[in-house]
């Protein structure tokens, strides 16, 4: 599969408009004569992917405002700014400015606006919750590809359109780049998008200016508390998408208790899934392990009895729970209800979600993202039902984020296996010793479990304490191909440093 640059996602023949255009738009009439018909071919909010012909969006971040960097972006060829007025100061007039109170209200609108509202060209899906989204679009994907329809994926493992995978740096794209990709898209003549939207992307107005045919629920535990304070700003964040602003129809998870409480106010139409409650329109009214163990043997019943039976080759209930969410958005799509249970064996897990590497050991070694409290649990309550023999799981947590989560993912490790073995994330900024010390805490270590801070060594540790019949997890940071520690980003891939611990047994 490729790996292109996000630039080659710009659109080839979306309209360009002037600086005056761009400027009615936001409501500003008092431009220039000068500066009137300057052209505008397209824009950013990322000084490194500034190109010739673009409005660079300077706003203010965490480190810096965006307009420090106007020396590089006017290199690169930009032709105008829209800033906040610290921003105009910054700029000094070395381009032409538009100048609004909050530019970050207002891209989102723009951005669409100014790429021909691609959001209206398609059928868009899409999915938030904690946990689950990544494997839910994936397999929602999966299963409109399978039925022969050209698709776009937009989410936590990258973008992917017909086949080409190309990098991105936020589970949500910023609203500059969100609505470029989908009018890249939308030329290619996609047919559906499945995207993940993060609490951040709601938060920080990254999907304003785009519209979803329907979009669905997973779950919500803790997680990114650093950045919503509590739970019930986070679910507050995340039920702003089941509004007509963003959609006409919400496809729900019931059994999550703050799902249960979402599809009670939802204000669209909506749906409910559960996994065996037979009162939600969508629930498995059979499901047991097939006789291998890697995987499900199912019977769906859904709106309008429609009935859909075939074998889920999946791994965990919990993956059972997003195959279930993705099938109801299919069929909700069009998606035939027979097509999909005669295709259902061939869907598959998206990368590093308990992802099998397998090089003959007599033991079995998976690699997962599950980098929350609960996400921790149900894998290792997978792992458990995959085996007789031992578990042992590897686990650290990021730095520079929710801290709140380190001692009940350090909990969760411990209780979930026989094996326990705290390492390093990614620890970013901070010290990694402190942050094992707080996922820690209070816990006893002293049997059946160590600390061992560099990953590497704690992957080969688990690996060395594995016998015939044991499961190895190796936890938190699934299909990354990168650790950040001290601000510098080092090559490492879970999978690869999994595989050479087990040829090192050799």
């Amino acid at each position: 599969m490729n790996i292109g640059s996000s630039q080659t996602l710009r659109p080839i023949d979306n309209e360009s408009h002037t600086f005056s255009q761009c400027a009615r738009f936001l409501g500003i009439e008092d431009v220039g004569a000068q500066e009137a018909d300057l052209v505008i071919t397209g824009m950013s909010d990322s000084s490194r992917e500034i190109q010739s012909g673009d409005l660079f969006i300077a706003m203010p971040g965490k480190k810096n405002h965006g307009a420090t960097y106007i020396d590089s972006v006017v290199s690169a060829g930009a032709v105008a700014v829209l800033t906040d007025a610290e921003g105009a100061l910054l700029i000094n007039k070395k381009l032409p400015i538009l100048v609004v109170d909050n530019p970050r209200l207002h891209v989102g609108d723009l951005a669409a606006w100014f790429y021909g509202n691609p959001f209206g060209k398609f059928a868009a899906v899409g999915v938030t919750g904690t946990n689950g989204k990544t494997t839910t679009t994936a397999l929602l994907d999966q299963i409109w590809q399978l039925s022969e329809r050209t698709t776009g994926l937009i989410g936590t493992v990258g973008i992917s359109l017909d086949g080409e995978m190309y990098p991105v740096s936020f589970t949500t794209p910023e609203a500059t780049t969100l609505q470029m990709i989908a009018a890249a898209m939308a030329e290619r003549h996609v047919k559906n998008i499945a995207m993940e939207v993060s609490s951040h992307g709601i938060a920080q107005h990254r999907i304003d200016g785009a519209k979803f045919d329907v979009v669905g629920f997973t779950n919500l535990t803790q997680d990114h508390l650093d950045f919503h304070g509590d739970m019930e700003s986070y679910f507050q964040t995340k039920a702003k998408l089941f509004t007509s602003e963003f959609t006409s129809h919400a496809i729900v998870n019931i059994d999550d208790p703050y799902g249960a409480r979402l599809y009670e106010s939802v204000a669209v139409p909506s749906e409910s899934v559960s996994r065996s409650n037979s009162k939600a329109h969508w629930y498995y009214d059979d499901i047991h392990m097939m006789e291998h163990g890697m995987g499900y043997e199912v019977r769906i019943r859904g709106v309008g009895g429609i009935l859909i039976e075939g074998t889920l080759p999946l791994l965990g209930l919990h993956n059972a729970d997003n195959a279930l969410l993705a099938i109801a958005l299919a069929v909700h799509t069009g998606v035939d209800p027979i097509a999909i249970g005669s295709n259902m064996h061939l869907l598959s897990a998206p990368a590093g979600r308990l992802e099998p590497v397998a090089l003959g050991q007599k033991f079995i070694a998976l690699v997962d993202y599950a980098h929350t409290p609960d996400a921790v649990t149900h894998v290792l309550s997978t792992a458990r039902s995959l085996t007789k023999g031992r578990v042992i799981a590897v686990l650290g947590c990021g730095g520079d984020r929710d801290k709140s989560k380190r001692a009940l993912m350090g909990a969760a490790l411990r209780n979930g296996s026989d094996f326990a073995i705290f390492t390093s994330d990614n620890p970013r900024s901070e010290d990694p010793q402190s942050i094992l010390n707080e996922m820690v805490g209070e816990l006893d270590l002293r049997e059946n479990a160590c600390v061992e801070a560099d990953r590497r060594g704690a992957i080969a540790v688990a690996v060395s304490e594995a016998s015939d019949g044991d499961c190895v997890l190796v936890l938190g940071k699934g299909h990354e191909r990168g650790q950040e520690i001290k601000g510098q980003k080092f090559e490492f891939d879970d999978r690869i440093e999994l595989a050479r611990a087990i040829e090192g047994l050799a």
